[in-house]
């Protein structure tokens, strides 16, 4: 009687693996309480990787801000310039959408002054129910419009920009500044005047 092989486990492309490693790295760096325990459940469960998905890739002249929306990321050296490399390395591989259905409190620039990336999740490189990872970039100016979901969240910001959860004022977490929303919260971002925002965020749904 021949030895059971193992089921071959699923293989990410490299450009993708890279990316959530040097994301896991930026995240950790500032990372603490409620932000660095949700860290650790999303890069947990991504331990184990989900087919691979196909779709069109899409590019809305929003994108074009992403060189340098990635530039103080870039300027901040170590692991947040890995990441930026990586994210420019992934993005011929991203599908660019903006966001659909209501905008309450958005700035009227918000409708072609914004995309995001579904990296992993519903639609992604990577099919996936338990979390969902990806990215956002706003046009300076662009105020991102209140908004609640059931997963937890965590943010990673790749540039200056102001953040509103719950009841709190606007608050800017800095470049390489992290994060945490809990379930359900409202919350909203907003770009500066004369730059734009670039954000990570992940999603851990499988509570």
């Amino acid at each position: 009687m021949g030895v059971e092989q193992p089921q071959a486990m699923n293989a990410r492309p490299a450009v993708l693996q890279q990316f959530l490693d040097a994301a896991h790295k930026a995240y950790a760096d500032t990372a603490s309480g409620e932000t660095r325990a949700c860290l650790d459940r999303v890069f947990g469960a991504l331990q184990a990787a989900a087919p691979a998905t196909p779709s069109d890739r899409d590019h809305p002249p929003t994108t074009a801000l992403l060189d340098g929306a990635l530039e103080p990321a870039r300027q901040a050296g170590g692991n947040l310039a890995d990441l930026a490399a990586r994210i420019a390395d992934l993005d011929p591989l991203l599908s660019w959408r903006p966001r659909g259905g209501a905008a309450p409190q958005a700035s009227e620039s918000f409708p072609t002054g914004h995309v995001n990336a579904m990296i992993l999740g519903p639609g992604g490189i990577e099919e996936r129910s338990d979390l969902w990872v990806g990215l956002s970039l706003l046009a300076p100016g662009v105020r991102y419009p209140d908004h609640s979901h059931s997963p937890e969240e965590i943010y990673l910001v790749l540039t200056d920009g102001q953040f509103q959860h719950g009841d709190s004022g606007w608050f800017t977490p800095g470049v390489g500044g992290t994060f945490h929303n809990t379930p359900r919260i409202q919350h909203a971002m907003r770009a500066p005047d004369t730059a734009p925002l670039l954000a990570v965020w992940c999603l851990y749904a499988d509570s």
